[in-house]
């Protein structure tokens, strides 16, 4: 005797697409910038908060006091720049023009709280870790967030 099975779409109605394969590295260079720092926007978020937590910090207000000192325009478009200045760090030529193109991005928003270059540089900073984290580069990804974060917490603590 056979069971029937049923999948939960066939019971809670119409489920999501299947999860699209990884963008190929020609595909998210031609990504809109603002597409890929949105998601490298996120990605920065989340390694940020692991290693605040990571850090043993456990008060809601500490944790966000401790996150903006990374997740600003101003960190981020610092550790940009010294990515491009280490040449090791950003050395391929389509990376390094994907910063470019993102950098130079016409925004129609202004920044509330942040100068417009280093918004700029910030975006710039987003879009790289968007086009690591969509093409599967995890170790260079990982290599530039702890470049970013031994880069912030030098500048804070000196």
């Amino acid at each position: 005797m056979t069971e029937d099975r049923h999948s939960p779409c066939d019971i809670h109605g119409p489920c999501a697409p299947p999860y699209p394969e990884p963008a190929g590295k020609a595909a998210a260079l031609r990504m809109n910038t603002t597409a890929l720092a949105y998601l490298g926007d996120a990605i920065y978020e989340l390694y940020v908060r692991k290693y605040i937590v990571d850090a043993g910090i456990a008060h809601a207000d500490s944790l966000h006091r401790a996150a903006v000192r990374f997740v600003n325009a101003g960190a981020q478009a610092t550790v940009m720049k010294a990515m491009l200045d280490a040449d090791d760090i950003v050395a391929d030529g389509d990376e390094r023009s994907l910063v470019r193109r993102a950098r130079n991005r016409k925004s129609a928003s202004k920044p509330k709280n942040a100068d417009p270059m280093d918004y700029k540089w910030a975006t710039a900073f987003e879009a790289l870790l968007g086009y690591y984290y969509l093409t599967e580069q995890t170790r260079k990804l990982e290599d530039v967030i702890l470049f970013a974060l031994n880069k912030i917490e030098g500048a804070v603590t000196s």
